[in-house]
């Protein structure tokens, strides 16, 4: 479980975050159906964990001809955990089909359908379902692992015709059909059938040629393929490669497989073969239906109290009552926080900018966009109006890169110099400066943030904006940009903390002067909201500092490899974990510095390679005001008694004690907080505005 007893191995702390997913759908606290979501987000993350994590692992074992003792190890452990895991989602995934039930909302099979449903699925079958589907022979003659297709699900069916058995994949076009279906049906009821179970009840349609005498059983199964690559480092052409990775991704070799119990030993058998599975991938055993992360998007219907109330997003005065976006940041320094304030304020930025006849350049990067981003078409907007725009697209952005591959094409189409860095180094970093002709003088307005430009996500991820004109960090900005165009420019960064540039020498510095103060009886501490810590070399900085009576407390959502606890090296170090209604996805650095506090907001988290091989960008929070606010919110995240967990070597993510201490739950207090603060800046507007009047 730990590598030298110092560290967690992080792919089994990835897994553990999973469960306290997996803890918020069995939470009879949470609303119905946003726990029949939660089923669905478990069920993608641990998608994406085999495709990626569990990839590089059976990398070293294939390596080492499987001689890695270590590796082996943790593959074991992490088959273990996850047959584990997926025995857990089966019993909540059946108690909510109860709990359902009791709404008037079914999830039903074949075997459930009255009569009128079966007609009405026929005719809806072969119009809407039937031409996307096609059948593969399993016969030695086909090549399993490059004919199965990536944006397809597939059920086995075992054709008995008595004498002879026959066994025939059907293969569905996902990216063209809907996965739930709604039923007609009556008496207020909701009814959903999985498109798998149409197929079950339609399956006859299929076969057509059959005899009556023929007997069909059809069984359920998922396959995850390695999407792990890595590109050469002295590519001169990152856009041919890397669309060459994507496509052997396509017919990668699969690493796992999930089937139906039910399915007879002979066919599980030879599907293992075809698909070439090894010792060293994963078979597990699971239900009727594997492709569980189509609910994910399960329909908002049925009584109010089932889904989560509606959150009005919150306007910032300094914006919503300035004549600009450029006077308003002009005027102070901004800090927003979403969900919980309205990312329409950065649309409006990045809008008003293509259309102001005084900005001449706009320069931003982008790793995530929307699939329909308003970002990228005001950027277009911007380059019709004869603004120098200039976008940094990372086309290595884990599987959206065909989506930026696309976003590339577009904006290049427009006339945007599109840049993609180097092939070695993700461009990760959060940015966007406007140059605007201002009195006879350019002044630049920065953006900089811990999230993507993603409206999407920006509904549900928990992410800082900063808006900035501070001449020394927006110099630095575009300092940034010009090295990322080219590398061999030379930077100073003195208020930034840039990756792969500064960062680790930073942030050990930080660390050290924590140090220094609590040598000297003075005020010393450190408190981290981070994504994942794993980089050890960090680590150590901060078991170091524990030692000399820092104190350390840390919220990690996901991997932590830092282990609590430990006599003599982190007994000043406490984790908690928040899993709740949006995804906990700032990154947050404060260190205490003798009461006088530094407070940085990054888009890196203490990862090897975000330090030290990916752009990322953490800023000093300047103002005071928007500096206290930060800290406001991150005590309210470690004050909560109701979604935090404990981070520590069992790994058994036991929920915070409460004791005597008022119930919090920190998403909803962060909530109050921000929209008292908002409110406030308003009366005091009025107020002044009052006065002035007066006078």
């Amino acid at each position: 479980m730990t590598i030298n007893n110092r560290y967690l191995e992080k792919e089994l702390s990835w897994l553990s975050f999973n469960e306290r997913v997996l803890q918020e759908a069995a939470d009879n606290s949470v609303p119905l159906l946003e726990r029949v979501r939660f089923l669905g987000i478990y069920a993608n993350n641990i998608d994406e964990f085999y495709k990626v994590r569990v990839a590089k692992v059976k990398r070293q074992l294939l390596h080492s001809h499987g001689q890695d003792n270590q590796a082996q190890q943790l593959l074991d452990q992490i088959q273990q955990r996850s047959l584990q895991a997926q025995q857990t989602f089966d019993v909540i995934y059946d108690a909510l089909l109860i709990e359902m039930t009791q709404q008037s909302i079914y999830l039903i099979d074949e075997h459930q359908l009255h009569p009128q449903q079966q007609l009405w699925l026929k005719s809806y079958f072969r119009q809407y379902i039937l031409p996307h589907i096609t059948t593969i022979s399993l016969t030695n003659s086909i090549d399993l692992v490059q004919r199965l297709q990536h944006n397809c699900a597939y059920l086995a069916v075992m054709i008995n015709r008595g004498s002879k058995v026959d066994y025939v994949l059907i293969e569905i076009l996902t990216e063209k059909l809907p996965r739930l279906v709604q039923l007609p049906s009556s008496n207020n009821q909701h009814q959903f059938i999985f498109i798998e179970n149409i197929i079950r009840h339609c399956i006859w349609d299929i076969f057509n040629d059959l005899t009556a005498t023929a007997q069909l059983s059809v069984y359920a199964l998922k396959i995850t393929r390695n999407a792990d690559y890595k590109l050469e480092a002295d590519s001169n052409d990152i856009l041919h490669q890397l669309s060459l990775q994507l496509s052997q991704r396509l017919t990668a070799k699969p690493i796992r497989l999930v089937y139906q119990h039910t399915m007879p030993s002979k066919l599980l058998r030879l599907l293992s073969n075809q698909l070439k599975l090894s010792c060293f991938d994963t078979i597990i055993v699971g239900g009727r239906y594997q492709h569980c992360n189509d609910l994910i998007t399960f329909p908002t219907i049925g009584n109010k109290y089932l889904n989560h109330a509606p959150l009005p997003t919150i306007d910032n005065y300094s914006f919503s009552g300035a004549k600009t976006v450029f006077s308003a940041i002009k005027a102070q320094d901004i800090l927003l926080y979403y969900p919980y304030h309205s990312f329409q304020h950065m649309l409006d930025f990045v809008h008003q900018a293509a259309l102001d006849p005084a900005v001449r350049q706009i320069k931003i990067n982008i790793y995530r966009a929307a699939k329909q981003s308003l970002i990228i078409d005001s950027l277009i907007t911007a380059a019709h109006n004869g603004k120098q725009v200039t976008v940094v697209v990372e086309l290595q952005a884990r599987f959206d890169e065909q989506a930026n591959i696309d976003w590339a094409q577009q904006l290049t189409a427009a006339g945007i110099t599109v840049l993609f860095g180097i092939a070695e180094v993700k461009i990760h970093s959060k940015l966007c400066l406007v140059s605007r002709q201002e009195q006879h003088q350019l002044v630049h307005y920065a953006h900089i943030g811990t999230g993507n430009f993603n409206e999407q996500t920006a509904k549900s991820y928990t992410d800082f904006s900063l808006f900035t004109s501070h001449v020394e960090i927006t110099h630095e900005v575009q300092q940034l940009f010009d090295y990322i165009a080219n590398p061999a420019t030379k930077v100073n960064f003195n208020y930034l903390i840039v990756s792969p540039t500064n960062a680790r020498l930073r942030l050990y510095a930080l660390i050290e002067n924590e140090i220094y103060h609590a040598q000297q009886n003075r005020p010393a501490g450190i408190t981290l909201k981070l994504n994942n810590l794993i980089d050890k070399g960090l680590i150590d900085q901060l078991y170091r500092a524990s030692q000399h009576g820092v104190k350390i407390q840390l919220i990690i959502r996901g991997m932590c490899s830092l282990i609590t606890n430990i006599k003599g090296i982190s007994e000043n170090i406490t984790i908690i974990s928040i899993v709740d209604r949006f995804l906990e996805h700032s990154r947050v650095y404060i260190f205490t510095n003798n009461d006088m506090p530094k407070v940085f907001i990054s888009s890196a988290d203490w990862m090897y390679r975000n330090i030290d091989r990916r752009i990322e960008v953490g800023c000093p929070i300047l103002s005071p005001q928007l500096k206290q606010r930060i800290i406001d919110i991150i005590n309210l995240q470690l004050a909560d008694t109701v979604k935090a967990r404990i981070v520590d070597q069992s790994m058994s993510n036991h929920y915070v004690k409460r004791g005597k201490r008022r119930k919090i739950r920190s998403q909803t207090a962060i909530y109050n907080y921000l929209k008292r603060s908002e409110d406030q800046s308003r009366r005091l507007a009025r107020k002044e505005q009052k006065h002035h009047a007066k006078s």
